[in-house]
């Protein structure tokens, strides 16, 4: 190989893994692998793949026996999951940002609450801040728009608890934080290592199925791209609803409208064109693809939860994934919530719920059925251009900014 290619490689090299990329390039390029997912199989989607991981679990140990439950490995949203984290890993390694970060006992326990209280909000709710918001609103679902108001509504109670709470209990998340492996900025050498033997492992995992389940190869290549711009983006969705209301900031919650913006675009042409293989589902079922049976009560009550969850625990459902790859251990205390209440959850709280609940507040909402699919696309189109410049004129303003 030439110097001169040799100089380009590098050069590619620092500026994917020198500093983070923008939110927005992220968002696009997020939004972007979700309609290929869509045009694959399905849309992106967390909670599914965590109760998974929370199923096999119970399942070594005997619990909730009777259960059919199934294996990891052929689970694609199981191993979407999974790979997302290998993907964040990999980014971290190549960046030299990868270390074990031990918070404070405080923020370790936040964490797992935090979980907990998204897992139940997901399961009650049929979603979590991907499935029921980030490839929910974009599949024109009416649940997924009361479950976004109502995750909202969640993300300003907790953040007023947060800042009650380090006003007059500030002992509760400090003390002392360490942290280990951490790399010297002209070191590290051995991160990088270890992210191409990341990789390698992504590769020769993907390779396995190509021939007893391609769906699953694709799936496995973009869960480890998802994991990797997000790490390297800083894509997160509780920030995109936070930051507005504490910093002031609307970097975060530019990228997310973007993402939302062209999944939009890509999902109503899928919807309506009957775009990708639907040779084992009616056209139909097609349309009703991410329009889970949740509007309005689920939405309401399970959005709200996991809402709380998401800002207590300091991430979403993929900013989770992401921190945990990247080795932040308050995040895995929170994916440890996620993993151990879903199931749990599952059996008992989700049934208590919808015997409380009428049918009427838990059915399938498709919006196009009501306003066409013109009014649909234009109305969730009108509410990202309402939040985007109600974010911006914020942070000039600092009219709704704690700080």
């Amino acid at each position: 190989m030439s110097s001169q290619n040799k100089n380009s490689l590098s050069e590619l090299f620092a500026m994917l893994f020198g500093k983070h990329w923008p939110v927005w390039v992220g968002g696009i390029l997020l939004g972007l692998l979700n309609i290929l997912l869509f045009s694959i199989k399905s849309p992106w989607g967390a909670s599914g793949g965590i109760t998974n991981l929370g199923d096999n679990l119970y399942s070594l140990f005997g619990m909730f026996p009777g259960k059919e439950v199934q294996a990891v490995t052929a689970s694609n949203y199981g191993m979407l999951v999974v790979l997302i984290v290998f993907g964040s890993l990999a980014g971290a390694l190549f960046s030299k940002e990868f270390a074990l970060r031990v918070p404070p006992k405080g923020e370790m326990i936040k964490g797992f609450i935090g979980g907990a209280l998204m897992a139940v909000g997901a399961t009650v709710g049929i979603g979590c801040s991907i499935g029921s918001f980030f490839s929910g609103v974009p599949a024109l679902s009416g649940g997924a728009l009361v479950f976004s108001f109502a995750m909202f509504a969640g993300v300003i109670v907790s953040l007023k608890y947060l800042i009650w709470e380090m006003e007059r209990f500030p002992k509760w998340s400090t003390g002392k934080s360490y942290t280990f492996l951490a790399a010297a900025p002209e070191k590290g050498r051995w991160q990088i290592i270890a992210g191409t033997v990341v990789l390698i492992c992504v590769i020769v995992i993907a390779y396995t199925y190509t021939d007893s389940n391609p769906v699953m190869s694709w799936f496995i290549i973009i869960a480890t791209l998802m994991g990797l711009i997000s790490q390297r983006s800083r894509f997160c969705i509780v920030k995109s609803f936070r930051d507005p209301f504490m910093s002031g900031e609307s970097h975060g919650t530019v990228g997310v409208i973007a993402g939302l913006a062209v999944s939009l675009v890509g999902f109503t042409a899928i919807k309506y064109f009957s775009i990708g293989d639907i040779s084992e589902v009616s056209q139909r079922a097609r349309e009703l693809t991410w329009v889970f049976p949740n509007f309005w009560g689920k939405a309401l009550l399970g959005g709200f939860i996991f809402g709380l969850g998401m800002t207590i625990a300091g991430g979403c459902a993929v900013g989770t994934l992401w921190r945990v790859g990247e080795g932040q251990i308050k995040l895995w205390f929170s994916l440890l919530g996620l993993v151990l209440f879903s199931p749990v959850s599952n059996k008992y709280i989700v049934p208590f719920t919808d015997s409380v609940l009428p049918q009427s507040a838990r059915f399938r909402s498709f919006l196009p059925d009501y306003i066409g699919y013109d009014g649909a696309f234009i109305l969730v189109a009108l509410i990202l251009i309402v939040w985007y410049v109600f974010v911006k004129w914020n942070e000039r303003t600092g009219k709704f900014s704690a700080f």
